[in-house]
């Protein structure tokens, strides 16, 4: 059975959510805005489930189809093979999005998907009445320039949900968007980790549960495990693969900072309940003015304050400045730093080696980058990088 899947993300994370899916053996994935489009049966539904750490959801896509009147939305729908995904008893509740389309009105456009799908699992099953007391099949339309799209949510709620992050800071980051940031650092579990505005935890989690092949999924439920299509050894053999995967020896060396002691206070609350105490992964207070760094080639990676939900801008660009001052101290590290700010190069006055543009939800973002020098004796990546910066 061949299906074809939808994992979508954050702008900007597309290649990183490709290389992932290419990591799990899935090659053929084809990137466009927001969407990594690839083709898999229930067990690589159930593997990019369990395993994307970059990706906000997983889909199954029904169909695309021109929708610039509801007589054509209706039909299209209807005309999809809504039978041979869904069972007669499920429940399949209709959400919309719509951009840049004739149909604007949400409330009308989930009706007509609604009744459209109702009239043909109607025929197929031949009954007057769909009882919906079965497993939950959330439907997507997403109607863009007079084109749906509909798709099924697999993973019900958003990946970014691990399990372990259950109380919110102030301005928190999102669980993908820092395993993206890890990711885009090529640290590896042998050298340092530090993030010296960490919050409630989330990079310095993140960056274990890689480090320690930790599936981000195996704590948590998904939309599909009820659903017939994929069947439920499909997903005890996805987790049964997550659990055998997961490194439980290896003991790391990753540092969390900050100078509020109730984030720190979470963000040791989300370590307990991520399963990874003890296993070299540390919270303190400290100011960025006393942070101090003995060790070489270690990585840094944060995401501090950006001067618009939590300080004022002329604090933040005093924590930029501070932490140039810091970096010119590790002349051997590497760092990533997130920032909205449009100045930040010119107040954190270090030399940049790359810039990235992602968004921390709706707000556009840089990815600043200072590669320093790799390992002694390390080799160097397919890529042409070197593979530990």
């Amino acid at each position: 059975m061949s299906l074809h899947l939808v994992a979508t993300c954050a702008l900007g994370l597309e290649a990183v959510v490709s290389r992932e899916l290419t990591n799990l053996g899935i090659s053929d994935a084809r990137a466009e805005n927001g969407q990594v489009h690839f083709q898999g049966g229930p067990e690589e539904l159930c593997r990019a489930n369990m395993w994307l750490r970059a990706a906000d959801r997983v889909w199954l896509r029904l169909g695309e189809f021109p929708a610039a009147t509801f007589e054509e939305l209706f039909q299209g729908t209807k005309a999809l093979p809504w039978a041979e995904v869904l069972p007669r008893e499920a429940r399949f509740p209709v959400d919309a999005h719509v951009h840049a389309s004739l149909l604007t009105s949400l409330p009308a456009v989930q009706r007509t998907v609604k009744k459209a799908v109702v009239e043909c699992l109607q025929q197929r099953y031949q009954t007057a009445w769909l009882e919906e007391t079965g497993p939950t099949f959330p439907i997507r339309a997403f109607l863009v320039r007079d084109r749906c799209a509909l798709m099924l949510d697999t993973s019900g709620s958003g990946l970014h949900r691990r399990g372990y992050h259950t109380m919110n800071a102030p301005a928190p980051l999102r669980e993908t968007l820092a395993a993206a940031l890890v990711l885009l650092s090529y640290w590896r579990a042998d050298r340092p980790l530090v993030d010296p505005f960490c919050g409630s935890g989330t990079i310095p989690i993140e960056a274990a549960m890689i480090a320690l092949r930790r599936a981000p999924g195996l704590q948590r439920a998904f939309a599909a495990e009820s659903w017939p299509l994929v069947g439920r050894k499909a997903w005890q053999e996805a987790r049964r693969e997550a659990d055998e995967a997961f490194d439980r020896e290896t003991t790391l060396q990753i540092l969390g900072s900050d100078v509020d002691p109730e984030v720190l206070a979470l963000a040791r609350i989300h370590l307990r309940q991520s399963g990874l105490e003890g296993r070299g992964i540390h919270f303190q207070r400290q100011d960025i003015a006393d942070f101090h760094e003995d060790r070489e080639y270690g990585v840094l990676v944060t995401n501090p304050p950006y001067g618009e939900r939590m300080l004022e801008r002329r604090q933040a660009e005093d924590l930029y400045a501070t932490l140039g001052r810091v970096v010119a101290d590790l002349p051997t590290w590497s760092v990533y730093v997130l920032s909205s700010h449009p100045d930040f190069a010119r107040h954190f006055r270090r030399s940049i080696s790359r810039r990235r543009k992602l968004y921390n939800g709706m707000i556009p973002c840089t990815l600043h980058q200072v590669l320093g020098p790799p390992p002694p004796r390390e080799k160097m990546g397919v890529d042409g990088n070197h593979e530990n910066r």
